[in-house]
C-alpha cells in the first residue's frame, strides 16, 4: 500500500501526473471527483479532466463526504485517486450557503472540521493505493480578505497533515514532478 499525495500550483500538471501514476500500476482505478458543475467555467474545466481520464477507470463524484468515499472505495488490489483537496475544502467551507466576512475572525461550520477528521482518519486506515491532489496555494502574496487567508491557511494546515500519513510527496511544477519524500517511481 502506497499513499502519494500530489500537489502544486494551478495548471502545474499535477493531475495529469497523478494520472499517470495510477496508470502505470495496471490495477483498477476509482477516480474520487470533487468539483461541482456550478457554473459555465467549472463545467469547462470537469470536462476536460473527463476527456483526459481513462474510460475504464470507475468514477465517484463526492463533493463532501470524502472520508466515506475513501473508506468504502479503498481495497488492496486497487488505486484510489482524489482530485482535488482544495476544491473539496472549497465545497465544505460554502455548502451551506454561508456568506464570510471580508474583515474579522472567521468560523467555518462544524461539519467541516467533522469531514476533515473523517477523511484524514480513512487516510490513515486505506487498505489500497491511494493518490491525492491538491493545490499548494500559500507561494503567492497574502491574500487581503479574512475568508481567503483562512483559506490559505487551511489549505496548508489540510496538505501538511496529508503529506504526514503518505508515503510519497510530490510537487509538480511546469509538468515536472519532484519527489519530496518516499519512492521516486
Amino acid at each position: 500500500m502506497t499513499r502519494s499525495l500530489v500537489f502544486g500550483g494551478a495548471r502545474s500538471g499535477k493531475s495529469a501526473y497523478a494520472e499517470s501514476l495510477c496508470a502505470s500500476s495496471g490495477k483498477p482505478v476509482v477516480y474520487v471527483a470533487t468539483a461541482r458543475a456550478g457554473d459555465a467555467e467549472m463545467q469547462t474545466r470537469i470536462a476536460h479532466h473527463r476527456a483526459r481520464r481513462d474510460t475504464a477507470w470507475m468514477t465517484v463524484e463526492e463533493p463532501l463526504a470524502l472520508g466515506n468515499v475513501l473508506r468504502d472505495m479503498s481495497a488492496p488490489g486497487n488505486v484510489v485517486m482524489v482530485d482535488c483537496l482544495t476544491v473539496w475544502l472549497s465545497n465544505l467551507l460554502f455548502c451551506d450557503g454561508r456568506i464570510y466576512p471580508e474583515i474579522g475572525h472567521i468560523d467555518p461550520p462544524e461539519h467541516y472540521f467533522l469531514e476533515r477528521d473523517a477523511f484524514l482518519s480513512a487516510l490513515e486506515q486505506v487498505s489500497g493505493e491511494v493518490v491525492i491532489v491538491s493545490n499548494e496555494v500559500g507561494m503567492g502574496i497574502v491574500p487581503q480578505g479574512a475568508i481567503s487567508r483562512w483559506f490559505v491557511d487551511e489549505a496548508g494546515r489540510l496538505n501538511q497533515a496529508v503529506a504526514a500519513r503518505c508515503e510519497r510527496a510530490v510537487w509538480v511544477a511546469a509538468g515536472l514532478p519532484l519527489v519530496l519524500k518516499g519512492p521516486t517511481c
